[in-house]
């Protein structure tokens, strides 16, 4: 199951908004079929493992990372194929959250296969975290990125911030952002750095054309130019702005324009989340201004925090890395905990999760 969960690592940026799976075919003491799920719309795993192992899996056992799918979508159910082909027991990590692909589990018991679950569960929900909490929870998982100097500064006070980090650094966010579904940011972030917010590497990690996430742009008055380059070709991009702002420039120049309700810091954040949900986005990632940020920080909608530091002092004046209500008393302090702690170039990079989570 070890080695299944590192085949589904690779399909990481290719699979959306399909789960990322990997499965191995063992026959005896021998691995006769390994495969992951490459691409959305492509073979499952399980499809691959089975090609490659062929008359070999008959009396083998799979394991793979979720649970068989029984449902014909663009391509055919896996548990039947399994079926098939004569496997005699098939070990899945978790069961799938997905309403309509479930089942699979008792559909092979039914059919005489042997089946266990529940191997190395963890690990398989942390690589589909987000396809887990869409299902589980109707929203993506969150994941806020931020760049700031030593003293928590993002930007000179004229909001000049290019850049604080260096090219590795910026390399890696870009990787970071091939792997998410959406990338979300707020008009006063378009306005002072008018950026694509572009992936620019390949599926296997290089600098290229890689597949780029859908670019959201947070604009309560619709203000955004409709030729910012967050809104241009070839990606796909949303304004999402509120009911009673006029948005017939950015509807006539072909940009995708979404309402959603005011809320207490701008748009209402959760019905942002409900939307993106139901465009099938897994993996949500914000880069935004203190402001925005904030806001997703404060009504606790981050599921992680990826924080580069870069080894400089930018001084009192210049913005400051999230706006938050003031404290009376440390006890209400926000807290975070390291999950992981390296160095990227000649910076540092944090990921942080909320205190009291269990991942």
């Amino acid at each position: 199951m070890a080695e299944a969960l590192e085949l589904a690592g690779r399909g990481w940026l290719t699979t959306q908004p399909n789960p990322r799976v990997g499965c191995v075919i063992v026959r005896g003491d021998t691995v006769v079929g390994r495969g992951f799920h490459r691409l959305a719309g492509g073979p499952h795993a399980e499809i691959e493992a089975l090609e490659e192992a062929g008359g070999q899996a008959r009396g083998a056992t799979v394991y793979v990372t979720l649970e068989p799918c029984v449902h014909a979508g663009r391509t055919p159910p896996c548990a039947p194929a399994l079926a098939r082909a004569g496997v005699s027991r098939v070990v899945y990590a978790v069961a799938d959250p997905n309403p309509v692909a479930r089942g699979g589990g008792l559909w092979l018991e039914k059919a005489g296969i042997a089946t266990t679950s529940d191997v190395l569960a963890r690990a398989a929900r942390e690589i589909n975290r987000g396809f887990f909490k869409r299902h589980e929870m109707g929203c993506p998982w969150v994941t806020l990125k931020l760049a700031s100097s030593l003293d928590g500064r993002t930007a000179l006070a004229s909001g000049k911030s290019r850049w604080i980090t260096g090219s590795a650094a910026r390399a890696d966010v870009r990787r970071l952002r091939a792997g998410t579904g959406a990338v979300v940011t707020g008009s006063g972030t378009v306005l002072a750095d008018n950026p694509r917010l572009s992936v620019r590497v390949s599926p296997g990690g290089d600098p290229g054309s890689g597949i780029e996430p859908l670019r959201v742009v947070l604009d309560s008055s619709a203000r955004t130019p409709p030729h910012s380059r967050v809104f241009a070709p070839p990606a796909e991009s949303l304004l999402v702005t509120a009911p009673e702002a006029d948005a017939r420039r950015h509807e006539s120049a072909g940009i995708a324009v979404a309402r959603v309700a005011r809320g207490l810091h701008g748009l209402d954040l959760r019905e942002v989340l409900t939307l993106l949900a139901r465009r099938e986005i897994n993996e949500l990632l914000v880069e935004a201004g203190p402001r925005l940020a904030g806001s997703w920080v404060q009504d606790g909608f981050v599921d992680e925090w990826w924080l580069y530091l870069a080894p400089c002092l930018l001084g009192p004046d210049a913005r400051p890395l999230v706006d938050l209500p003031r404290l009376e008393a440390l006890t209400d302090a926000s807290r975070w905990r390291i999950t992981d702690l390296r160095r990227v170039g000649a910076d540092l990079r944090l990921i942080l999760r909320p205190v009291g989570t269990t991942n």
